[in-house]
């Protein structure tokens, strides 16, 4: 991301671009997805994090969600030390963006139970590659 564009300390960095994001995803999918990018880092080393936000009425109205963004996923990309970002970045689109572009593609046609409810997938690094979980259980 160019540094005009920075909200973070020089130390940090994230370890995509939308660019990237949007390479794997492609261009109608990358438009039905929430693209964010924090500006600190996760406690536990997440730096991929996808969610999907249901179908209910009752986000909506006081503290709850617009309709516009029901039954939509939400993805975003924490920053971590600046001199860990290339090699988080070439593990991330070697394994966790096509995982995630296979995840957001099971979501939009998993049956109405599954979808009637929230769901996450997140991704780290361990050691040379990614580690995933889902809906926030014990990394893998």
């Amino acid at each position: 991301m160019p540094s005009r564009n920075r909200r973070l300390p020089r130390e940090l960095s994230w370890p995509l671009t939308p660019t990237d994001v949007r390479a794997v995803l492609g261009a109608q999918e990358t438009d039905a997805v929430d693209l964010y990018f924090s500006d600190s880092t996760a406690p536990d080393g997440t730096l991929l994090h996808a969610e999907w936000v249901p179908p209910l009425r009752s986000n909506y109205g006081v503290g709850g969600f617009h309709p516009a963004v029901w039954s939509s996923v939400w993805v975003r990309v924490t920053p971590l030390p600046a001199a860990e970002r290339a090699a988080a970045r070439l593990a991330l689109r070697h394994s966790a963006l096509p995982e995630l572009a296979a995840w957001i593609a099971a979501v939009r046609t998993a049956p109405e139970g599954w979808t009637l409810s929230r769901h996450s997938r997140s991704w780290r690094l361990a050691g040379g590659t990614t580690a995933s979980r889902d809906d926030r259980e014990p990394w893998r």
